[in-house]
């Protein structure tokens, strides 16, 4: 079993699907602040207005919203695509290529959280790629007559 693909890119898909769901949650919390200092960084986080040109103004709150739900668009999509492959039995060769796509922006994604973010991100993108790493080493290796 630990050596089928299957089993790993299955896991890889739950972690994608659960880091999707559990980042949305921060989509739908209000920060508060726990004291003086942090009260005003919230203040100018929600009411700064950046003149970004062609007449936007978000503030940093909405650019740091988009971005959070960036990740979580992110994740929730590559959980639907890769379950959507592996339930309709997508063959090895089309696999190793799907699973080396996924590798390749989660492990960069996983860099970017380790460097800017906290743990919960990069423990569940750490995950992630952990598995997709595995799923990748397994999967069978077909000679293509191309």
């Amino acid at each position: 079993m630990l050596k089928r693909y299957t089993f790993w890119f299955t896991a890889a898909i739950l972690f994608q699907g659960l880091t999707g769901l559990f980042h949305s949650l921060s989509l739908f919390l209000t920060p508060i602040a726990d004291n003086e200092t942090e009260r005003q960084l919230l203040e100018l986080l929600t009411t700064y207005k950046i003149e970004a040109g062609a007449g936007f103004a978000p503030t940093y709150y909405n650019l740091m919203t988009a971005l959070s739900s960036c990740f979580t668009f992110l994740c929730l999509f590559a959980a639907l695509v890769n379950g959507y492959l592996l339930f309709k039995h997508t063959e090895p060769a089309v696999m190793r290529g799907i699973v080396a796509i996924n590798l390749g922006t989660f492990a960069f994604l996983f860099v970017v959280m380790a460097y800017f973010t906290f743990l919960p991100p990069i423990l569940f993108t750490g995950l992630i790629v952990f598995n997709l790493l595995a799923a990748f080493i397994f999967v069978p290796k077909i000679e293509s007559n191309i």
